[in-house]
């Protein structure tokens, strides 16, 4: 057992964790941060999608103790009041079915954001063809992305 500290969400977090323990089970199942999923369990589906200092990583193959100097942001540390261009956008548009794979979608779409504003069709499908939704809603997707852009256009960028 590793006894690590995790600054997650903007708050550290100490752990006591195995050193291989991935991230995904240091957040759902030591820290109660059940929004990350699981799904494929070998970083294909992108389902467990976090933000690694603004990149998204996949949780599930990443060991927690490799993230300890890192901000990790998690679906519930976005934006807890749901005020995020992103979340309006995704509730705006009807995005989920199932809901599954949102918390990754989510994340992933924030950062294409922050790294380009105003993202192409091309630029939407490259950002987000890691992160599988088995309903289907990517023309949803794409939509709530551009309407989350005009968002963060007239509230001076997304966080």
């Amino acid at each position: 057992m590793s006894q690590i500290t995790l600054n997650i969400n903007g708050q550290a977090h100490t752990v006591d964790v195995p050193s291989d323990m991935p991230l995904l089970w240091a957040l759902r199942d030591t820290l109660n941060l059940t929004g990350t999923k699981y799904s494929c369990g070998i970083g294909v589906c992108g389902t467990c999608t976090v933000l690694i200092n603004g990149t998204p990583m996949r949780s599930c193959v990443m060991p927690a103790i490799s993230v300890v100097d890192a901000e990790i942001t998690t679906i519930e540390g976005l934006d807890p009041s749901g005020n995020h261009p992103v979340q309006k956008a995704w509730n705006d548009e009807d995005v989920p079915q199932c809901g599954y794979c949102q918390g990754g979608q989510i994340l992933a779409a924030s950062a294409l954001l922050k790294q380009t504003p105003n993202p192409s069709d091309q630029d939407i499908d490259a950002a987000m063809a890691g992160v599988l939704c088995r309903c289907g809603t990517y023309s949803r997707i794409r939509k709530a992305i551009k309407l989350a852009a005009e968002y963060a256009a007239r509230e001076g960028g997304t966080s």
